[in-house]
């Protein structure tokens, strides 16, 4: 498993426009975790007044994206899944918390768990990455 290297995830993380967008912020780095968490806005939510699964992916696919993306080669998604298992609404503070799970020249996988400030599983993702060995991002 690959430690996960704190300075670039913060870098990483400080360059997406789009998790700023979305008010996602940098909770804890250590070896073999990342966190990322956000607040749940009415503008997240759906016509049901839910938080929409959406935000929901993006909060994880955002962990998933640093985790992959630590080691410096770039790595991009070829396969994500997320299990919706309870609801989210506005007011709530959502992270993501994503583990390494394996990591070898050419692939990589990632497991996520989006969980409520209350502690209660929103959702499970899981992702694998194709890893561009020795080239640069961008």
């Amino acid at each position: 498993m690959s430690a996960f290297d704190r300075l670039r995830v913060r870098e990483l993380l400080a360059d997406d426009s789009y998790a700023a967008g979305l008010g996602i912020e940098l909770v804890e780095v250590t070896d073999d975790v990342i966190v990322v968490a956000m607040e749940v806005t009415d503008s997240h939510a759906n016509f049901l007044g839910v938080g929409h699964g959406g935000m929901v992916f993006s909060l994880a696919d955002c962990a998933f994206s640093l985790a992959s993306n630590s080691a410096g080669d770039p790595a991009v998604a070829i396969d994500t899944h997320l299990v919706l298992i309870a609801a989210s609404r506005p007011g709530d503070r959502l992270s993501a918390r994503v583990r390494e799970l394996s990591r070898g020249r050419a692939l990589g996988t990632y497991r996520a768990e989006v969980t409520r400030s209350d502690g209660r599983i929103v959702a499970l993702f899981t992702g694998t990455v194709h890893i561009n060995q020795g080239q640069t991002a961008g």
